[in-house]
């Protein structure tokens, strides 16, 4: 007879995962990127020349570098942000972290205890509000319009806190290609956030993590570059420029904050081979990796923008993305992306259901996101009139004429 695990598992064993079966025909979900892009002649040159020259200092935890992480890598993050954001940062203010979920989980770890409050955008990354779900924290979501997050709502919502006699424990924002929505907040928008922000004593938790792949328009300053109190916290990743699996991102704050984040972080040190790779690499390759992603995402966005267009028609509503990699589509409201994305899962074609990234949830059940950034432009066409006939064949959306036929 075999031991029984479920009889001692603690309350934070929630769920239970489902063993790997590889990916779907058609994969429209997670935070992949096209595996073409990543720089692999480049990574495994300065694999091969950090690793002789420097590999033995990875006989110490933190090497040389102390526990913030590899210094030369915490120099680029400081540099590429002053000269992409606007942010004056030092080497001092940047902690390494393994992707910027863990510079989530430190944020959430130093600011928050069950049954605090966090506000942020109504529709937002689902790994955000997962964990705040686990933290047993409460969040108030405020809506977004064609500019991010709605700063008179955002405003209206703290004071009604107040009224509560409660306080916000930290306004989370994605302000620049928002997730799911791929809105881009302007300047001054961000300035009229710190100044609600500054009235109501809120700190700011920016997630800069899609910001430095925008192909329609400038790219605005981080709101950290714009603060003058030293309330916002600052995220980004290499993720999604570079390679998602190498887990590497980072955390910006001053020291008054960073000395309460190091003894957060528990793991004796993010991978140093990962940060020694990349700290020879990019300060010479970054920004021309960079500048060949964006007109490939861009013709990859068009593509799924045609294939919406030709498949749903009027039947789907979105704003063409103006960069990331995800697009988020409204649908009838007869339409339960739940339901679609479990059939259309059984065919083959993996979606992500809108009440997932939403905070009100069932308000949002005709929603789905949508990631072109790794399937080919052929795949997404595919995938995308596959999700079609399904879509027509469980809901009668889009609306077609004679017979229809699930491929």
């Amino acid at each position: 007879m075999n031991f029984d695990i479920s009889k001692v598992l603690s309350s934070k064993a929630i769920g239970s995962a489902t063993r790997w079966s590889g990916f779907p025909p058609y994969h429209f979900v997670g935070g992949n990127i096209d595996e073409q892009t990543v720089p692999v002649d480049g990574l495994a040159a300065a694999l091969d020349k950090v690793l002789r020259a420097q590999g033995h200092a990875m006989a110490k935890y933190g090497m040389d570098s102390g526990p913030q992480g590899y210094l030369p890598l915490r120099e680029f993050v400081a540099g590429n942000l002053e000269r992409r954001t606007g942010m004056t940062v030092t080497a001092d203010d940047v902690l390494i972290t393994t992707g910027s979920l863990q510079a989530m989980d430190l944020v959430n770890n130093l600011l928050l205890n069950a049954g605090d409050v966090v506000v942020l955008e109504a529709a937002n990354y689902a790994g955000a509000l997962s964990r705040l779900d686990r933290l047993g924290v409460e969040y108030v979501g405020v809506e977004l319009d064609a500019g991010g997050m709605r700063v008179d709502r955002l405003a209206e919502i703290l004071q009604g806190l107040k009224e509560q006699g409660r306080q916000a424990k930290y306004i989370y924002t994605i302000p620049t290609v928002q997730n799911p929505t791929g809105t881009i907040m302007s300047r001054d928008r961000r300035l009229e956030l710190l100044d609600v922000a500054g009235k109501f004593d809120v700190p700011v938790f920016e997630d800069d993590c899609y910001a430095d792949l925008i192909w329609s328009g400038p790219r605005p300053p981080a709101i950290h570059a714009l603060d003058t109190d030293g309330r916002v916290i600052y995220c980004g990743t290499f993720s999604k420029t570079v390679a998602p699996a190498l887990r590497v991102g980072y955390l910006v704050a001053p020291w008054d904050v960073m000395k309460h984040v190091l003894p957060l972080k528990t793991d004796a040190g993010s991978g140093a081979l990962e940060q020694m790779v990349l700290a020879e690499y990019l300060p010479r390759h970054f920004d021309a990796h960079v500048d060949r992603l964006l007109p490939m995402l861009k013709e990859k966005s068009d593509a799924i923008v045609e294939a919406l267009n030709e498949n749903f028609g009027a039947a789907a509503e979105f704003t063409p993305p103006a960069g990331g990699i995800y697009i988020w589509v409204t649908l009838p409201e007869n339409v339960d992306t739940r339901h679609l994305a479990a059939v259309a899962a059984k065919a083959g074609v993996a979606i992500n259901p809108g009440p997932e990234w939403t905070v009100y949830g069932d308000d949002n059940r005709h929603r789905m996101r949508l990631c072109f950034g790794h399937p080919s432009i052929e795949n997404i066409r595919e995938g995308v009139a596959l999700l079609a006939d399904i879509c027509h064949h469980e809901f009668g959306v889009p609306v077609r004429s004679g017979n229809v036929e699930r491929r």
